[in-house]
């Protein structure tokens, strides 16, 4: 797969818009959803994970972090319960995670070294942009309706993340999900106030790409599709 540069840079040239070295039709001709499609297929094959150590300065600046923001409130919501939230932990607000991942590792390892706490406490200055990613879940009828379960909150959840995640790419920024243990801990939950209805999924962070490895190979269609068939019942394939 070959990663494209991003962002997209589009002007108008007569009435098509030039893309880079490509140029997209009027919106009336035909082919134009096509094109779009393959735009669309380049941008979601384009990225890749970049953990948050080869990431680096300058992350989104604010027009560029309110479009991502933006991007995730296009995900499916199915009775509209807004079910997950984001919290933005800026550099100041970096000791006080730092200080939380360190709890963290003491409430699961009482006797975890220095060295150990030194590692833990730098997971909390490796991106430019760091997001806590939470997954508001109400059952109680406080928020929606509580006949909506869990893993429909979570995938609206799962889609919002990856529009955010491809729009970080479209600007040209490399992003990752990274989880842990601490996510659980009680220090973090008293940080950031956590309701005991809400659980903290993952950190997403964003910055600058200083380095990547390869591309991992991704699977093909066939491998992750069935059909179900009348007289078979599911088969692999398409």
């Amino acid at each position: 797969m070959t990663v494209i540069p991003w962002p997209l840079k589009i002007r108008a040239v007569g009435n098509t818009a030039q893309v880079g070295s490509r140029r997209l039709a009027a919106a009336s001709a035909p082919n134009t959803a096509d094109e779009l499609a393959d735009m669309a297929a380049t941008l979601i094959e384009s990225r890749q994970t970049i953990l948050p150590k080869r990431l680096g300065a300058p992350g989104p600046n604010p027009a560029q972090l309110a479009q991502i923001l933006h991007a995730a409130a296009h995900a499916p919501d199915h009775g509209q319960l807004l079910p997950w939230r984001f919290v933005l932990v800026p550099e100041v607000s970096r000791p006080q995670l730092a200080e939380v991942f360190v709890a963290a590792l003491r409430e699961r390892d009482s006797a975890a070294t220095e060295a150990q706490q030194t590692q833990a406490r730098e997971k909390a200055y490796r991106a430019p942009l760091l997001l806590l990613l939470l997954l508001l879940v109400v059952v109680d009828g406080e928020r929606g309706d509580p006949e909506i379960d869990l893993h429909e909150r979570l995938a609206s959840a799962g889609c919002a993340v990856q529009n955010m995640l491809l729009m970080a790419t479209a600007q040209g920024f490399g992003s990752a999900l990274t989880g842990g243990k601490a996510l659980k801990s009680d220090a973090l939950r008293g940080l950031f106030g956590l309701a005991p209805s809400e659980l903290a999924l993952c950190f997403l962070s964003i910055g600058t790409v200083l380095s990547r490895k390869s591309a991992r190979p991704r699977p093909a269609a066939q491998d992750y599709v069935s059909t179900l068939d009348a007289e078979r019942g599911v088969a692999p394939g398409f």
